[in-house]
């Protein structure tokens, strides 16, 4: 028998396998396909304070081992999820759920936050530092340590739940800034978001998406995401949750190797439904392939 448990942030989870925010709607729609509390739990879609409409089409383009989106953080607002996604959600899912939290300046990530700390379904708040302050010049939050840092301070004040700091990859130094939000409070971080990308089209000589550039996810950065998986977790004590890539249970072994304590997974979502499910399935027999009886032994073992 393999031990598949995990403990992320005080919350014991079943196996470490989590389906990445935007790639799993608010968890209802896949139930439709099969039994959702197979997973660890699932990151939901990215929540903003008020409503979203996103960005304009085209803003997904398919590219080698991988695909670009630009999707803008469609959303119907955090007061809707709160009155419509959890209570369908809760019908289906009987754990706790990661909330993906945005934001375009620090009161709305506050607000945003406060609001989902009275939802008792709601586990961990997975605060996305990767949208642009809207009051700070259009840079993301989270390529800058001292924002970075800001977000998370005002937002741990306003919550009792655990922070986990979703990190973009798209910085000189990630690990800089995954000690600037750990000692600014935060309960854990999340890496990597998607890196920037474009593609042209050369029929009409112009970007495929709408918006320019779209961020790049799939297969294709899984070695990139593993190297800053590896580098953060030997940077901060508190809690690694790594993505970016995964796309099978050997992926999730090797990410927890890295140095990370629960596993999500992103765009594989996109390309086949089944996919996380099948991970589940598939990693006791991984880790008896390779001699690994507990998760918490191999963590951080390379």
């Amino acid at each position: 028998m393999v031990d598949t448990k995990i403990n992320l942030c005080g919350i014991e989870l079943d196996n470490p396998v989590i389906p990445a925010s935007g790639t799993f709607g608010y968890g209802y729609e896949f139930a439709e396909l099969y039994d959702i509390n197979c997973l660890g739990t699932f990151s939901f879609k990215g929540t903003t304070l008020e409503e979203r409409f996103g960005n304009p089409t085209p803003r997904i383009a398919e590219c080698a081992s991988g695909m670009l989106n630009a999707v803008g953080l469609q959303n119907p607002g955090v007061k809707k999820v709160v009155s419509e996604e959890l209570p369908r959600l809760k019908k289906v899912f009987n754990k706790k759920v990661m909330a993906n939290v945005s934001g375009f300046g620090i009161d709305e990530y506050v607000e945003v936050c406060r609001i989902l700390d009275k939802e008792e379904q709601v586990g961990w708040l997975e605060v996305n530092v990767s949208c642009p302050n809207v009051h700070g010049g259009g840079l993301s939050f989270g390529t800058d340590a001292k924002t970075a840092a800001a977000v998370t301070a005002a937002v741990k004040k306003a919550t009792t739940k655990p922070v986990i700091i979703k990190l973009s990859p798209n910085v000189t130094d990630i690990t800089e800034i995954a000690r600037a939000v750990e000692d600014a409070g935060a309960d854990g971080v999340s890496l990597i978001n998607t890196l920037v990308g474009m593609r042209l089209d050369l029929r009409t000589k112009k970007p495929v998406i709408k918006n320019v550039t779209g961020g790049l996810s799939g297969p294709a950065v899984f070695p990139v995401a593993l190297n800053m998986v590896y580098k953060t977790s030997k940077a901060v004590k508190i809690p690694v949750v790594g993505m970016g890539g995964v796309s099978s249970a050997e992926d999730v072994l090797e990410m927890i190797l890295a140095g990370a304590t629960a596993v999500e997974v992103g765009a594989a979502n996109l390309v086949d439904p089944f996919a996380c499910k099948e991970i589940v399935e598939k990693l006791p027999e991984a880790m008896q392939k390779y001699g690994i009886k507990s998760l918490n032994e191999l963590r951080g073992k390379a």
